[in-house]
């Protein structure tokens, strides 16, 4: 959610590669437990956006602990979350936030030079 996935196909698409019936699984389980909310697509009632409720937002700062601890210990962390991740853990918090108000799902990678331009100056660097 955090790269801007809404369909399962985004989801299945991206750079984790899970199977079709763990990833159809999870998303169940998600919404069982109310991380995710699923609306139907206008246009096309057979694809569904899939969103982060209130619950599942307020997992951002457990998710952010453990990007940057997998970009400082194990390097797996893709580079552009490990680029904003390096830039400290309340900016990027703050961006997840403000995009989740926004329901902005643009990719980060889309718009990561300009948004790390914007933050240069205003935060200092992960420890």
């Amino acid at each position: 959610m955090l790269s801007g996935y809404q369909t399962f196909g985004d989801f299945l698409d991206g750079a984790e590669g899970i199977a079709t019936n763990i990833l159809a699984d999870r998303l169940a389980k998600l919404k069982t437990a109310g991380v995710l909310v699923s609306k139907p697509v206008a246009g096309d009632r057979r694809k569904v956006h899939y969103r982060l409720t209130n619950k599942g937002v307020s997992l951002a700062p457990i998710l952010v602990e453990l990007l940057i601890w997998s970009a400082r210990h194990e390097g797996v962390t893709p580079s552009s979350w490990r680029s904003l991740a390096m830039l400290g853990r309340h900016a990027l918090l703050e961006e997840i936030y403000c995009r989740w108000r926004r329901d902005d799902t643009t990719r980060p990678a889309a718009n990561i030079d300009t948004w790390l331009k914007s933050l240069e100056d205003s935060t200092a660097p992960w420890g």
